[in-house]
């Protein structure tokens, strides 16, 4: 197969608008609340929304630095919260980590659905910035869920010093 050198354009369905910092963001995501307000000619696509409990927010993350678009290799910074000093953490393929650093700078983040009113969505559990382009939103449901699944040896490595990273 011959890789493809097409541009694929994306349009913004909404935005991300939330009161807390960029540093509060990357520090305390989970506790974050935020509203995703879906600009008028899309609003028509919340139908059916309500009764769901999370969604899928794909984004594009619009604050990433140039030389964070590109690498395919980094280290699992976030790593170094629970303890772990850089140097100890192995180097590891973008595909295999939740980190903001990608070939393209799109960001999946699964957060709760507090509610629905009109063309906003009321949600907590996001770790995006505000002003973050929204380009997609994906109901949560069961069958997304996997039963069974196994995690690479460094990652459990990880997990058993400090927790989940």
């Amino acid at each position: 197969m011959v890789e493809s050198t097409e541009k694929i354009v994306l349009k913004p369905i909404g935005v991300v608008h939330t009161n807390a910092s960029d540093k509060q963001v990357k520090e305390e995501h989970r506790k974050i609340e935020a509203t995703v307000e879906v600009f008028p000619k899309f609003k028509e696509a919340l139908q059916g929304l309500d009764g769901y409990s999370h969604l899928f927010i794909m984004s594009y993350l619009h604050k990433l630095r140039p030389e964070q678009i590109g690498p395919l290799k980094v280290k699992p910074r976030r790593a170094t919260k629970r303890g772990f000093k850089l140097e100890e953490l192995p180097t590891l393929g973008v595909f295999a980590l939740d980190s903001p650093t990608r070939p393209n700078p799109i960001g999946l983040t699964l957060v709760r659905l507090l509610k629905r009113q009109d063309g906003r969505l009321f949600i907590s559990g996001i770790d995006l910035f505000d002003g973050t382009p929204v380009i997609d939103i994906k109901a949560y449901q069961p069958d997304y869920e996997a039963k069974k699944y196994s995690m690479p040896e460094w990652y459990l490595k990880i997990m058993s010093k400090n927790g989940h990273v």
